[in-house]
């Protein structure tokens, strides 16, 4: 992962009050604004136009109801999978790019702990890549439509990819880790490489777990590659 000398700030209530600028949120928000979802954690009511109710957290909770709408995703899909809404941070750190050039933004205390498990990574002879840190509803709910247009039926890309407001990539606490040279990141491969070993005995020391292992609760694919920082290490 490239490494910014000095980590910069990037205050991340403009992105929501911007939110419906994006061509994605606008589709959205044409969608019913009267809806419901169950999450795993509570509900979620919706019955103010997104266009009117400005407040940022509030255009985030419209925006997840009228994303699931237009995808078709089942009102308590969440609550079935007791998937707990991941909301975006007030503000983060970018610090470096991802695989793809894209500002590697993580919230403040997870970005100090990823920073220092990086070092660590580094004296052992690692040179981690991030594949993927955060990602706005936006970007979430283009990669469920996409797989859709491909054909894919809705249950079987919910295994691959969260639904729009409960990925933990949102939360700015999770990353999809490589290694320099892999030829094919983002696959059970990753598994048997040495640094994904490392992660296994030293990520929990840094506050980062492996978030989806084989036959996980909420019903994701195995996913070696997605470590998520907590500050609770039993959250």
């Amino acid at each position: 992962m490239a490494r910014a000398r000095h980590p910069r700030y990037h205050d991340n209530r403009r992105e929501l009050t911007d939110l419906m600028r994006d061509p994605w949120a606008i589709a959205c928000q044409s969608t019913s604004s009267l809806a419901i979802i169950h999450t795993g954690t509570g509900t979620i009511s919706s019955t103010t136009s997104p266009s009117v109710d400005t407040t940022p957290d509030n255009r985030f909770l419209c925006e997840v109801v009228a994303c699931h709408a237009a995808l078709g995703i089942p009102r308590d899909y969440a609550l079935t999978r007791s998937l707990p809404l991941e909301t975006p941070p007030p503000f983060w750190i970018e610090d470096g790019v991802d695989l793809q050039g894209r500002p590697v933004r993580l919230a403040p205390e997870a970005s100090r702990a990823f920073r220092a498990l990086v070092d660590a990574a580094r004296d052992a002879g690692f040179v981690p890549v991030v594949v993927s840190s955060y990602r706005s509803l936006a970007h979430q709910a283009r990669l469920v439509r996409q797989a859709l247009d491909r054909g894919q039926p809705l249950e079987g890309v919910l295994r691959r990819i969260a639904p729009p407001g409960f990925s933990e990539h949102h939360s700015g606490r999770a990353v999809d880790l490589s290694v320099a040279g892999e030829r094919e990141p983002l696959t059970e491969a990753f598994e048997d490489t040495a640094f994904y070993r490392w992660l296994g005995e030293r990520a929990g020391g840094f506050g980062f777990r492996l978030s989806y292992p084989r036959n996980n609760r909420a019903g994701f694919i195995y996913e070696p590659w997605h470590w998520a920082y907590r500050a609770d290490p039993t959250a």
